[in-house]
């Protein structure tokens, strides 16, 4: 599931067009529909051609509410770019623009709407050779663009099929294990309570588990929850998600807070961070300068301690302390936004480097500014993180080749995310992966043998090449999970069978009786029981295999059984007599058993697989002393 993101000038059509591809007006407010202007957040979702489902976040496009749309903006994997046909490139088309330039948004498609309002095809030529000419050394260069009316219809269904094509070409988010979701907007219903909804980043929520909100750090549980209005019972990342909490009120949370699992993520109340002040930025960033920070949803006000430098002129870049109002949740490489508060207007943005220094910094220590450096091309924990969630469980050596440090590094870098716990080494050291990783196949696994326990309560277990086929994982790592798996005792290796460690065979009161009847067969007639075929029309196939497979029966030949003591008597019997005779025949093992040909036949036979007794004419003898 992915999320894309409206921008462009005010009336320009985004949530027109929204309303178009979804069916969802975003526009819930009674006076954004009167005014026919977003004011606050939309939301819709649609699913796409290849069955893909997508959120979309239509914001605000006039100039007085453009704090909401930087709300809105910061956790979409694609932007759709709006721009009227009739007006083009407008005050707010560029400010939009440089903000997703600032936070960098990996993908995007332009939409030259209104083009049922422009009558003369050169109009709509030059129109886009002016549009280009904007997004030319933007991170919507290169982004197709695709002329369409909401009104007629022209056009959408070639927006619908770039826009699959952008999303199947950028990556899902991923699970990293650690949730956040920050919250852009928080309401009550009745008969649930209170309820936040965003974007859910770096992990997955489950129903039932405990959550806190932050900065606050007030704790509830979840109660339920929904992406796009389905209720799920358990919410992955990148989905739009909403969020009914138990015992947190309405008046504990507000739009900017995260929710999280408690002890993933701490706040902070200050941050090192590399920004970029904007070419046409009204104004030099001075040392003490008072601004307003956007960082995923939230919006609070921060004093800069500009370092390195005097000051930040318009085009250039700089590191930052920023010394916040009110505490934050911030990750190494997250984007934000800056804007001055008066006159209102952004000028820069860039990426957190630090999201818990230690203390503030002497603006021109050397010292700080080089780790500053460093952090900023990333550490190579970081670097070793980023190339194994890339690669998936696999060799460490590949690892380390692909990450491009230096192997005394490297090694370094392992064994920090090693003892954090981060990175898990297997197969005897040589394969590696992320924990997350290792967590969610080893639930994927326990779910898939607690389901086949479930369906076949009769069978012992699931056959390992069954599961292996089910479990989209390199064999060697399979093999390896399954070992440390059942080295910890969460499941159990049977032959070529798998089964979870407190799976048992359990039958019914009447299975039991039919059972209890068969064997009562057995007994009185130890050495000429009922055949295979008659035992099966006893109890039944699926009874009989698990009277086999538990050990209470030994399938001796294809339609010969024996009870276990019974065939472990007749064995016995034939070592004994080899040893005092020299040799056993099929008539002496009939006649010393008062059995018939086929059973002493079965018997025999058996031993000789096993590897007991060899044939030697009409006798066996032993195979080995």
């Amino acid at each position: 599931m992915q999320v894309i993101g409206t921008a462009g000038h005010v009336d320009h059509g985004k949530s027109t067009l929204v309303s178009r591809l979804t069916g969802i007006n975003p526009d819930r407010l009674k006076e954004e529909q009167e005014r026919e202007m977003s004011i606050e957040l939309g939301f819709a979702w649609f699913t796409l051609p290849d069955g893909g489902e997508v959120g979309i976040v239509d914001v605000p496009g006039h100039r007085d509410f453009i704090e909401n749309m930087l709300a809105g903006v910061g956790g979409i994997d694609a932007v759709l770019f709006v721009v009227a046909a009739d007006e083009g490139v407008m005050p707010q088309t560029r400010e939009h623009l440089a903000i997703l330039d600032l936070l960098q948004i990996p993908a995007g498609v332009v939409a030259l709407t209104k083009i049922d309002l422009v009558k003369e095809p050169d109009w709509l030529d030059l129109v886009e050779a002016d549009l280009r000419d904007t997004l030319s050394g933007t991170v919507l260069e290169d982004a197709p663009l695709v002329r369409v009316s909401a009104r007629s219809g022209e056009g959408i269904d070639l927006l619908v099929d770039t826009l699959q094509q952008i999303l199947m070409s950028h990556p899902h988010r991923p699970d990293l294990g650690r949730p956040r979701l920050p919250v852009d907007r928080v309401f009550t219903l009745p008969g649930f309570g209170t309820i936040v909804t965003g974007t859910l980043l770096d992990g997955r929520l489950s129903v039932g588990e405990e959550v806190q909100i932050l900065p606050q750090a007030v704790r509830g549980r979840i109660r339920g929850l929904q992406t796009h209005k389905q209720a799920e019972q358990s919410a992955l990342p990148g989905s739009r998600t909403a969020v009914n909490v138990s015992g947190i009120s309405v008046d504990q949370v507000a739009r900017g807070d995260v929710l999280v699992y408690p002890g993933d993520y701490r706040a902070t109340k200050m941050i090192d961070v590399y920004c970029t002040l904007l070419p046409d930025a009204a104004g030099s960033l001075k040392h003490n300068a008072e601004v307003k920070l956007f960082l995923g949803a939230a919006e609070v006000m921060a004093r800069v301690r500009v370092l390195g430098t005097q000051e930040v002129q318009p085009g250039d870049e700089a590191f930052l302390q920023l010394m916040l109002q009110r505490p934050v949740v911030a990750l190494r490489g997250d984007r934000f936004i800056i804007r001055r508060p008066s006159p209102a207007e952004t000028i820069g943005g860039g990426q957190v480097v630090d999201p818990h220094p230690a203390r503030r910094h002497r603006r021109f220590n050397s010292e700080r500014l080089g780790a500053l450096e460093q952090l900023l091309m990333g550490t190579p924990e970081d670097i070793l993180l980023q190339t194994a969630q890339k690669l998936g469980p696999t060799a460490l050596e590949t690892v380390v080749t692909s990450s491009g440090l230096e192997d005394d590094l490297a090694q370094e870098a392992v064994n920090a995310l090693i003892d954090q716990g981060s990175l898990v080494l297997f197969n005897n050291g040589r394969m590696v992966m992320l924990q997350s990783t290792l967590a969610r196949v080893q639930d994927e696994i326990t779910a898939k043998l607690s389901d086949f326990h479930q369906q076949f309560p009769l069978q012992p277990g699931m056959p390992r090449e069954r599961l292996r086929s089910q479990i989209a994982l390199d064999p060697k790592a399979f093999d390896s999970i399954i070992n440390r798996l059942a080295q910890d005792g969460a499941l159990v290796e049977d032959g070529a069978d798998l089964h979870l460690s407190q799976h048992t065979i359990r039958f019914s009161a009447e299975q039991q009786a039919r059972i209890d009847a068969l064997l009562r067969e057995f007994d009185a007639q130890p050495y000429s029981p009922p055949s295979y075929k008659q035992s099966s029309e006893g109890v039944g196939e699926d009874l009989l295999a698990a009277l086999i497979a538990t050990g209470r029966l030994i399938r001796v030949s294809e339609d010969v059984l024996l009870q276990p003591h019974v065939f472990d008597e007749m064995r016995q019997a034939v070592i004994s007599h080899i040893q005092q005779q020299g040799g056993i025949t099929l008539g002496e093992l009939r006649d010393q058993f008062d059995t018939s040909r086929k059973y002493a036949v079965a018997v025999l036979e058996h031993l000789d697989q096993s590897g007991v007794t060899v044939r030697r004419g009409d006798a066996r003898v032993l195979a080995r002393k």
